[in-house]
């Protein structure tokens, strides 16, 4: 089934995702499945060696539809089952296959803040935020994930009041790589997509799965890890192609294999 809400569009190895729910992208239930069916699609596509995501309009993703919740009844199990659409939409972009770049053009709040997370690299605009609004809202969420990006005292103030925390001061902290006027942004964003995917498509799913296993190991498991994956990583085409052009000063043709 086509996505409705999530879209998807290719352009020379790049592909861009656009949550597009208005009127503030929150993410229902059905933004929920179809950024899980999105990116797991993007892990299996040749064509895409880098995903951009990002939201249509001035907002990134405002989390939780908050006014669909007023009101409304929920079975036995509802919450268990909404709470896993959850954690199986960031896992799909955390563990995608491909690199994935954030592009915050505007408030990504709640689990917007924990879409952007889930992603390996982060630009902003001038507009765009982070921010955990929950609990001004009767809810929590999203802690875990902001603690990849804050320290310690940042995530509490964030988390207990619900202070947001703009491109400007993202960029002066270290939590995004840039942070330039809205105009510029995907431009930002995909210029350094093209960077990562003119690289060996094999070497960048292998580079992302070692970051992604090594985050919460020891020093020496984490480094075994990777060594590991030098040495399938060496055993590949790309990578002998990658030698031979250095030796050769010229700039390598990677196939992928």
């Amino acid at each position: 089934m086509d996505a409705e809400l999530i879209k998807l569009e290719v352009d020379d190895y790049v592909g861009i995702v656009t949550i597009n729910n208005p009127p503030v992208n929150a993410h229902s239930q059905q933004v929920l499945e179809e950024i899980t069916r999105t990116f797991d699609t993007i892990s299996d596509r040749d064509e895409i060696r880098v995903a951009v995501l990002t939201g249509a309009g001035k907002v990134f993703c405002a989390g939780a539809d908050i006014k669909a919740r007023v009101g409304s009844t929920r079975g036995p199990g509802d919450h268990w089952a909404n709470s896993r659409k959850s954690r199986e939409a960031y896992h799909s972009i955390m563990e995608c296959q491909k690199p994935v770049i954030a592009a915050i053009n505007g408030p990504a709040l709640g689990g917007g803040l924990a879409f952007a997370a889930s992603c390996d690299i982060l630009v902003a605009s001038e507009t765009g935020c982070l921010g955990l609004p929950e609990i001004g809202v009767g809810l929590l969420g999203g802690g875990r994930h902001a603690q990849r990006l804050f320290g310690h005292s940042r995530l509490r103030r964030m988390m207990l009041t619900g202070h947001r925390v703009f491109g400007p001061e993202l960029y002066r902290l270290g939590v995004v790589e840039a942070c330039v006027p809205p105009e510029d942004l995907m431009n930002t964003a995909t210029d350094l997509a093209r960077e990562i995917a003119a690289k060996s498509p094999i070497a960048t799913r292998l580079a992302k799965h070692a970051l992604n296993q090594i985050e919460e190991l020891s020093l020496r498991d984490g480094y075994r890890f990777e060594q590991t994956m030098t040495g399938q990583l060496s055993e590949t085409e790309d990578s002998k192609e990658a030698m031979r052009a250095f030796v050769e000063k010229r700039e390598p043709e990677f196939k992928g294999r």
